[in-house]
């Protein structure tokens, strides 16, 4: 087996931004003699940017030897009809546009459909139907319950049912599954989908692949790329507590200004906050009313500057709402992975199940996530003897080593020789020869 389309809605970024899950799959992928092709949709979620196609419906592109499939499909604003409207028309395209892909590009031996969306999956199983081909379906995100606990939609409406009907059905009908959380087989369990449970899916065809960082292109893009965290005076460097992320609503950054607040008698404390938000505004004001001179908002930085930005911090914090999410099942955030990789301590302001920081030993996970609790945590990683420190920066290295591509992708190959067994044994008995 050699040519593989992996199907991702919203790979255009990491076109964009050379990196990304399914681009560093690609990377290694083809130093391992594979011929993977990415298809996506040629817009942005959130942004008016797109790929410009002019006529075609159908574009490809390389970036750093990788091959993209651009689809054309309409603009996707905000969470409404807009976003609904894309995920609609991105299918349409694969569907009517997979025999014109294949002319250009070959026939694929398997298929990765990607979630964020169902229908991506549902996509990617119609095409591999009529291929006669293997289709792996990856789960990202567990759709539709994230609809069901933001309270965007009742699960026992009509709808709401509607949706689990098709989710079981992707489930059941899928070659193999990949979560990316470690915990999100107990959803099948919860459901009663597995076949030990009196379902229909097979355990066996369940794998685990997490996200992770291409540690090589993290260590060169930090050197080549060096950034200074502090605004302020430099003749002392402070205890650097670093947050990376949006400025919204969800993110609940006023934790983490309350928590300088309770802080603001170590003057060799200061906090870094980088990002963007309809939450920057507020969160500027609270600084000022409040006479904070501990925090620094450091607005939008370049994708580039992350890994040097992490690496001079003292802790990073990642700052999450315990509240609308299922913890329990674990945490596939690319921001941990990033936090692991720069060899510092980490806190995360939930408690999750299946932690990993939990594991690696390399940071603290907070039991109710509020300002007080944050602060003492600063204190205790702050308080740690040299010694302490350096081996909670050393375990979060070590784990960043686990999760790095290079090993991520050995267990998707593994997923994908599995299907190519399945094959070779049955173009065998196609072919008459028996084994």
């Amino acid at each position: 087996m050699k040519k593989i389309w992996l199907i991702n809605h919203y790979a255009s970024d990491m076109y964009i931004n050379e990196g990304g899950r399914h681009y560093w799959f690609v990377k290694y992928l083809k130093k391992m003699g594979y011929d993977p092709l990415i298809i996506c949709a040629n817009t942005f979620h959130n942004k008016h940017e797109i790929i410009e196609m002019g006529k075609e419906k159908v574009l490809i592109k390389q970036k750093n030897g990788i091959d993209f499939l651009f689809l054309k499909t309409t603009p996707a604003l905000g969470n409404g009809m807009d976003r609904i409207k894309n995920m609609v028309f991105f299918y349409v395209s694969l569907i009517k546009n997979y025999k014109k892909i294949i002319k250009k590009m070959g026939k694929p031996n398997l298929i990765i459909a990607s979630s964020v969306h169902p229908l991506t999956m549902v996509a990617g199983l119609q095409i591999g139907k009529r291929l006669k081909i293997p289709c792996i379906c990856e789960v990202r995100d567990l759709w539709p319950e994230a609809i069901f606990q933001f309270n965007k939609l009742d699960e026992n409406s009509f709808l709401g049912k509607l949706l689990i009907r098709g989710e079981k059905w992707i489930y059941e009908k899928a070659d193999s599954i990949i979560f990316t959380k470690e915990g999100d087989i107990d959803y099948l369990k919860e459901r009663k989908w597995l076949i030990e449970h009196g379902g229909y899916i097979n355990k066996d065809k369940i794998h685990y692949i997490n996200n992770g960082v291409d540690l090589y292109e993290f260590n060169k893009i930090k050197m080549k790329y060096a950034i200074n965290n502090y605004s302020s005076d430099d003749s002392k460097q402070a205890f650097s507590v670093v947050y990376c992320g949006s400025i919204r609503p969800v993110n609940g950054i006023d934790k983490i200004v309350e928590a300088a607040k309770l802080l603001e008698q170590y003057d060799d404390i200061e906090f870094l906050i980088y990002g963007e938000g309809n939450e920057k505004e507020r969160i500027q004001q609270y600084i000022e009313e409040n006479e904070l001179k501990n925090v620094k908002l450091k607005g939008f930085v370049e994708k580039k500057y992350i890994p040097s930005i992490l690496e001079n911090s003292s802790v990073n914090l990642l700052n999450y709402s315990g509240e609308n999410y299922n913890w329990e099942r674990g945490n596939s955030s690319n921001k941990l992975f990033e936090y692991m990789a720069s060899g510092k301590p980490i806190i995360s302001t939930v408690k999750m199940g299946y932690s990993l920081i939990k594991k690696y030993q390399c940071g603290l996970e907070l039991e109710k996530g509020d300002a007080i609790e944050l602060a003492d945590a600063i204190i205790q990683i702050k308080n740690l003897s040299k010694k302490e420190y350096n081996e909670m920066s050393q375990n979060s290295l070590s784990a960043a080593k686990d999760f790095d591509f290079k090993i991520l992708t050995n267990k998707l190959v593994e997923v994908i020789e599995k299907h190519d067994k399945e094959i070779s044994i049955s173009e065998k008995l196609d072919n008459g020869i028996r084994i």
